[in-house]
C-alpha cells in the first residue's frame, strides 16, 4: 500500500502460494513480510492522478444520482474519461498507456469508487476483464493493432463470457465457433449481462470450438463487424448508469489472427482474466468503504438525539469502528494480492479469490451499517446511502459468486494436501498426534507443531515484531495448524467425495480467509509500526480487534467440522424444496 514505508521484499518466493500453504500448516513469512510498498513511479503518478480525479468527479457529484435514475452515462462524460486517460491505466507506455502496476490501478479505482461505482465499473470492466486477455495472451501483432486504440478509449472493451446457462459455471458456455476452410471462424451465440456491452467496440468472446473437442476458445471480436449486435440497456438494481446489455453473434466471421491465445485454451484465458482482474474490484470496494466511513463519521457528529451527538453512543461508535477494521483488513489484503501479481508470482488465484470474497462482503456490511447510522435519512433517495447499498450488492455476485469462490478456496487448498495424502497411505494413522512421523510429506506442518510444543525454531519474522503483534501472531500459527489438521481429517473421511460436502468446504475456506486476511493485516500494522507512522498505534489496535474476532470465528469453524447441524439443515432444505413453499400458518 502507498502509505507503507516497508522495504521491498526481495526474498519473495514467486512459485509459492501463501494461501495454499496454509492448508499444509505453513505460514510463508517471506511472502507476507515486510508489507509491500508502492513503487516510486506509481506513487509519483498517483499523487497527481488522485487530485485530478477528485477535481473531475467532484464536479459531477450532483449528476451521479440523476444518471442512476435515467440509467445512462452521457456520451460527453465518457469522452472526458477518455481525455483523462482512464482507459489506458494498465496499458504499456509503448502502446500509449500509463503502464500502472496492478497496485496503482487498484488505487485509482479506489479513488473513483468514492464518488460513483458506475464510473469505476465503466473503467474497470474495460481494463480488469475487457482487454486484460489481450495483455496476458495477445500476440505482438494483436497488441500493436488494438492496444493504442484501447489506451486512448477510441475502443472501449468488454468481456463476453456469461450466458443464460453459464454464470458461475463458465465451462458450460454454449456460444459456438466453427473453423472454416480458410482458417477463419464463424461465431454464433448470445452473451448476457455484459458490462460496457452497449458502448464497447472491442469484445473478448469465449465460445465452444468443435475441432478442439468442444473446449472453449477466446476470440477478439469488433462490435462493428457484420452479425454483431447488442440489446437494450438492462434495468438493474444498482450500478444503473453503467452500460449492461446482451451481446449477440449471428454468423460472425472472425479472422484466424483474432484467436486469443491457443484454440481450446479459452478456459485458461478466462480464469487468468478473472484472477488477474480481481484487484480492481477489491480496490473499488475499499474506496467505497472509505467514503462510507467519512459519511458516517460526519453524520454521527452532526445528528443529535436526547441532547447529544449520536457519535457519543456506544452502538454507533461500534459500527464506525467495525467499518474501519473491515476497511483496513480489506485494503491490506487487496494490495498484498496486487503485490503478488506485480511481482510475477506464478499462482495467486486462491489469494485473489480470498481478497474478492472478503472485500465484497465487507463493503456490504459497511453500506448496511452506514445506512443504519443515517436512520430515516439513509432510507431516502436524496441521501447517498441507499444508492451505495444498491451499488455494492453486485460485488458478491459478479466475477465469481462468493459461494463459488469459497468452494474454490477450500478445494484448491485441499487439492495439494490430497495429493500428498496418497504418499501417506502406508504412514502411521496418528500422524497429527505425532508430527515427526510426517516429515517429508507434511514436514512444514510437523515442524510448526513441534515448534509450538517445545519452543524450538521460533526465530521467525513473526517473532521480530512489536510485542503487541507477536502475541497476535500466535493465533495465526495455532489456527494454521488447525486448518492443516481439519483438511487432513476431511480428506481422510471423505476422500474425493469432499467435493460434495459444501458445508464443510465453506468452514475450511472461512478459516483460510481469516488466516490470510489476518496475516496481511498483521504485516501492514507491523510495517506502519516500523516506519514510525503517526497512526501505527491505531493500526495495531485494528490488528488486535480483527485477530480476536477472527479467532472466535475460526474456533467455531474448527469445532463445526465435527459438531454441526449439517444433516438437519439438509433435511429441512429438502422438505421445503419438495413442497416449494413454507407450509406453516397460525390460522
Amino acid at each position: 500500500m502507498a502509505e507503507s514505508k516497508a522495504a521491498a521484499n526481495t526474498a519473495l518466493k514467486s512459485d509459492v502460494s501463501v494461501a495454499k500453504n496454509l492448508f499444509f500448516g505453513e505460514i510463508v513469512e517471506e511472502n507476507l513480510f515486510p508489507y509491500p510498498q508502492m513503487r516510486d513511479r506509481d506513487r509519483e503518478m498517483l499523487g497527481m492522478m488522485v487530485t485530478s480525479i477528485d477535481d473531475f468527479l467532484a464536479s459531477y457529484k450532483d449528476q451521479f444520482r440523476h444518471w442512476d435514475e435515467v440509467a445512462e452515462q452521457p456520451a460527453e462524460f465518457i469522452q472526458q474519461l477518455r481525455d483523462m486517460g482512464l482507459f489506458g491505466l494498465i496499458i504499456p507506455e509503448a502502446h500509449g498507456g500509463l503502464e500502472l502496476s496492478n497496485a496503482a490501478y487498484a488505487r485509482v479505482l479506489s479513488q473513483t469508487s468514492r464518488y460513483d461505482s458506475s464510473v469505476s465499473l465503466t473503467i474497470g470492466a474495460h481494463s480488469s476483464i475487457g482487454m486484460k486477455g489481450l495483455l496476458l495472451f495477445g500476440s505482438d501483432e494483436q497488441k500493436a493493432r488494438y492496444l493504442p486504440r484501447l489506451a486512448s478509449g477510441e475502443m472501449i472493451a468488454a468481456c463476453c463470457l456469461t450466458e443464460s446457462g453459464a454464470g458461475s459455471d463458465a465451462a458450460s458456455v454454449r456460444t459456438k465457433a466453427t473453423r472454416q476452410a480458410d482458417g477463419s471462424w464463424t461465431l454464433n451465440g448470445e452473451k448476457i449481462w455484459i458490462t460496457n456491452g452497449g458502448i464497447a467496440q472491442f469484445y473478448t468472446v469465449f465460445a465452444r470450438t468443435d475441432d478442439t473437442d468442444g473446449k472453449m476458445t477466446a476470440f477478439i471480436v469488433e462490435a462493428g463487424w457484420p452479425g454483431v449486435s447488442h440489446g437494450p440497456h438492462e434495468q438493474k438494481m444498482g450500478i444503473r448508469s453503467s452500460s449492461t446489455t446482451t451481446v449477440a453473434f449471428n454468423e460472425v466471421r472472425v479472422p484466424a489472427e483474432n484467436v486469443l491465445g491457443d484454440p481450446g485454451k479459452g478456459f485458461k484465458v478466462a480464469m487468468a482474466i478473472l484472477n488477474n482482474g480481481r484487484t480492481g474490484l477489491g480496490g473499488g470496494a475499499v474506496g467505497g468503504m472509505k467514503a462510507l466511513i467519512a459519511l458516517s463519521s460526519q453524520q454521527a457528529k452532526d445528528r443529535k438525539q436526547f441532547g447529544r451527538a449520536i457519535a457519543e453512543f456506544g452502538l454507533v461508535r461500534e459500527k464506525i469502528a467495525q467499518m474501519t477494521v473491515d476497511c483496513f483488513a480489506a485494503e491490506s489484503t487487496v494490495w498484498m494480492v496486487a503485490h503478488y501479481i506485480d511481482s510475477g508470482c506464478a499462482d495467486y488465484s486462491t489469494e485473489a479469490a480470498i481478497s474478492k470474497v472478503f472485500a465484497s462482503d465487507a463493503i456490504q456490511r459497511a453500506a448496511h451499517e452506514a445506512l443504519q447510522i443515517a436512520a430515516g435519512n439513509g432510507f431516502m433517495k436524496e441521501f447517498p446511502y441507499e444508492k451505495v447499498q444498491r451499488d455494492s450488492r453486485i460485488l458478491s455476485i459478479f466475477e465469481g459468486t462468493n459461494e463459488i469462490l469459497r468452494l474454490y478456496v477450500a478445494l484448491s487448498g485441499m487439492k495439494d494436501v490430497g495429493a500428498s495424502l496418497s504418499e501417506l497411505k502406508h504412514a502411521i494413522g496418528d500422524i497429527f498426534n505425532n508430527p515427526i512421523k510426517g516429515f517429508g510429506v507434511l514436514g512444514g506442518y510437523g515442524q510448526r507443531r513441534l515448534s509450538q510444543a517445545t519452543g524450538f525454531g521460533t526465530d521467525h519474522i513473526l517473532r521480530r515484531m512489536h510485542p503487541r503483534l507477536q502475541a497476535l501472531a500466535k493465533t495465526y500459527e495455532q489456527y494454521t495448524v488447525e486448518l492443516a489438521r481439519v483438511s487432513d481429517a476431511l480428506l481422510r473421511k471423505y476422500g474425493k467425495g469432499i467435493a460434495d460436502y459444501q458445508y464443510q468446504q465453506k468452514r475450511a475456506a472461512d478459516i483460510a480467509i481469516d488466516l490470510f486476511v489476518g496475516l496481511c493485516t498483521l504485516s501492514r500494522a507491523d510495517a506502519l509500526d516500523k516506519a514510525g507512522d503517526a497512526a501505527a498505534e491505531q493500526a495495531m489496535t485494528i490488528a488486535e480487534v480483527f485477530t480476536k474476532q477472527a479467532r472466535r470465528r475460526m474456533f467455531r469453524n474448527v469445532r463445526g467440522i465435527e459438531r454441526n447441524e449439517d444433516r438437519e439443515i439438509e433435511a429441512l432444505a429438502g422438505f421445503i424444496l419438495d413442497r416449494g413453499a413454507y407450509p406453516w400458518d397460525v390460522i
